[in-house]
């Protein structure tokens, strides 16, 4: 119990005062300029992946609104860098890396809930349109209409998963 005393104290000194930038690490691993790199010593020690995770806050530029919500985090990209470790030394190597990013303090269920899908814009209630004055209001329309017999569609094609399609399929 004293040892989690003892790291809240510290992050909560450490989310109060401006560090060194920069990190140090002789055989850290680097993926690009947005992911921070870290070394397999930092998943060794408490304080090294303290350090890390400051680090990375600085990079991605993030904050939290208390010590409480920056201790989650801090678990969260523990566990995060952990498996981004065990992936990144498979054997046989994998085909591609895994790095810390701007998404590293997200859960699984986190990151599937913000950024997988598609969310409608909300229009606010002055913005939308009103229908008691809809100058076809009375025409007599067919229930349906089959759109493809008038020539006004084009066949079905793969457009693939969304937000994938190139300026030349629209």
């Amino acid at each position: 119990m004293a040892t989690g005393k003892l790291l809240m104290c510290f992050l909560v000194l450490l989310f109060a005062v401006v560090h060194r930038a920069g990190r140090i690490g002789v055989e850290a691993i680097q993926l690009d300029d947005s992911i921070v790199g870290y070394s397999p010593e930092d998943l060794n020690s408490e304080e090294r992946l303290v350090d890390l995770f400051q680090s990375w806050m600085r990079k991605h530029e993030k904050s939290y609104e208390s010590v409480s919500e920056m201790n989650q985090r801090f678990a969260i990209f523990k566990d995060n860098l952990r498996y981004i470790h065990s992936h990144n030394v498979q054997e046989p190597t994998p085909s591609y890396s895994l790095g810390l990013n701007n998404l590293a303090d997200l859960t699984h269920e986190e990151f599937k809930t913000r950024y997988l899908g598609i969310k409608p814009p909300r229009r606010s209630e002055n913005k939308l349109r009103k229908t008691e004055n809809f100058m076809y209001g009375n025409v007599d329309a067919p229930a349906s209409i089959d759109w493809r017999s008038k020539g006004v569609v084009t066949p079905i094609k793969n457009q693939g998963a969304c937000g994938e399609s190139s300026s030349s399929e629209l």
